[in-house]
């Protein structure tokens, strides 16, 4: 076996570390250049995604904001609602009364009766319709108007030559409604055209 040189061993260590070293520097060259554009291409696309999440995020709040405000709203309405219509069954069940007032005195009248009694039934009749109408109460007569049906029941239709055609001509029963809303409809009778028109 021959010897190897040192002398040698060492030249061709030394051949073999500049193509190493030459060869690791290109490929860090390139890649060294490709991390700085990356991350400039990176800096250039974090602000415009930073953007877009922060519009996100506002858009985000605007919309909570906007039904929480809702929500309220319709909490108050709710409430509003509930204040004015809670005596409606109530104050439904006390125009039976009203009624059966309005028929004492109408019977009473008729027939002669004692004045006293009269005022009495008409003093009652006045300060109960008051309580009512203090609570929102109001009544509904649509006598010689033109029938509503969304304030009135139609009982019959008569031949009236005096009336206009759709006119209210009789009152049976007046309606009633609490703070604008329809407690009981009147119930009337309707005018209708001569069957020889």
């Amino acid at each position: 076996m021959a010897e190897e040189n040192p002398k040698q061993s060492t030249e061709a260590e030394e051949r073999d570390i500049p193509e190493a070293v030459t060869e690791s520097t290109e490929a860090t060259g390139d890649g060294s250049e490709e991390p700085a554009e990356v991350a400039a291409h990176e800096s250039e696309a974090e602000p415009q995604d930073l953007e877009a999440e922060l519009a996100a995020a506002q858009d985000a709040a605007l919309r909570a904001q906007a039904d929480a405000m809702n929500v309220q709203r319709r909490s108050e309405q709710e409430i509003d609602k509930a204040r004015k219509f809670a005596l409606e069954r109530f104050c439904g069940d006390l125009l039976g009364v009203v009624d059966n007032l309005e028929r004492a005195m109408e019977s009473s009248s008729d027939a002669g009766g004692d004045t006293a009694l009269i005022e009495g039934i008409e003093l009652t009749h006045k300060g109960f319709m008051d309580v009512l109408t203090k609570y929102g109460v109001v009544p509904v007569d649509p006598m010689g108007e033109p029938y509503d049906p969304e304030t009135a029941q139609a009982m019959s239709l008569v031949e009236q030559p005096d009336a206009e055609p759709n006119t209210v001509v009789a009152v049976m029963q007046k309606g009633y409604t609490l703070n604008g809303r329809l407690l009981r409809p009147a119930m009337v009778m309707v005018s209708k055209a001569a069957s020889g028109q």
